[in-house]
């Protein structure tokens, strides 16, 4: 046997060794905080895995958002401030409302930020408008979150009198069924294209009346997008094609992946939110609004093609 024979067998035997080493399957001595999700979830109810859970190690995914590229004001061509609203109950938003493994948090996305909050990870806004103008306290938001407590009246079997009882309620997470999103969408002439950027996110949530009755609905807080990337970049997003292949939920915004339609631009008529000037308030049908919402949709699609003939 040449040198060279023994150089191609003692390389073969490194790779193996290294291959058998790197990818130690479950029961192997790992420690499971390494190969699957880490401590607790964001709500009280998950249960992290006490030993690896799966075929393979999970190395933990730390990401960090893409920072956006600068733009000068002096180079903004053409600027529209645009109101739109995600319904969680259509298909293509399923990832809302999934209710989380070891690799998304362990909850669906409102109570990601429910615990950041909470944890004083992030920041939240009043409803009171949607310029951040009120910063909530996490007694405020517990106030907003806790459904009132129901008063029964029963009859104690032993005296027959009758006992008041309280009973207390949980937040609902699935009661969350929108998110309204207020986003800047620019014409850089430096880079030559039209730039979207999210400014701010709120949950809506669904009002039940006393009898189960819808009531309508409405936004819990305000959150301001770019503080809150960071905090994104750390969640994975479900996908229900490939479990590997899954997007952060910064990715997942910034690749609009969601679907949503537009409710407000800015307008004469009401240039901030719940000042009027909504397609959806302005005593327009449904259909009509819908009309309303993919012409604006348009108008900003032809926008970028027509500042090129400028």
């Amino acid at each position: 046997m040449n040198i060279l024979s023994r150089y191609k067998l003692t390389a073969v035997a490194v790779i193996l060794l290294a291959g058998n080493t790197s990818f130690a399957q479950p029961g192997s001595s790992v420690d499971p905080s390494i190969s699957g999700g880490s401590g607790s979830g964001v709500n009280d109810q998950w249960m992290p895995s006490k030993t690896p859970d799966g075929a393979y190690d999970r190395n933990p995914h730390y990401s960090a958002p893409i920072p956006w590229q600068y733009i000068r004001e002096d180079d903004i061509l053409w600027k529209k401030r645009v109101w739109r609203e995600i319904d969680t109950r259509e298909k293509a938003n399923v990832g809302f409302r999934y209710t989380g493994d070891e690799n998304s948090g362990g909850g669906m996305f409102i109570e990601i930020l429910i615990d950041a909050i909470k944890r004083g990870k992030i920041k939240a806004y009043s409803n009171f408008d949607d310029r951040f103008t009120q910063a909530l306290s996490k007694e405020q938001l517990m106030e907003q979150l806790t459904p009132k407590p129901d008063t029964n009246t029963l009859v104690d079997p032993i005296t027959g009198q009758e006992v008041i009882k309280i009973i207390k309620k949980d937040f609902e997470p699935d009661r969350i069924t929108k998110y309204r999103l207020k986003e800047d969408w620019i014409f850089d002439r430096n880079q030559g294209q039209m730039v979207v950027r999210i400014v701010g996110i709120a949950p809506v949530m669904d009002v039940i009346g006393d009898a189960g009755d819808y009531r309508g609905s409405k936004p819990l807080f305000w959150l301001y997008y770019p503080d809150i990337r960071g905090l994104l970049a750390n969640y994975e997003v479900f996908n229900p094609l490939n479990d590997v292949a899954r997007y952060t939920w910064d990715e997942f915004f910034e690749s609009r992946q969601f679907s949503s339609k537009i409710t407000k631009v800015s307008n004469p008529f009401g240039a901030q939110a719940g000042s009027g000037g909504s397609f959806y308030k302005d005593n327009m049908s449904a259909m009509e609004s819908l009309y309303e919402s993919q012409n604006a949709a348009n108008e900003i699609f032809n926008k970028e093609h027509d500042m090129w003939v400028y």
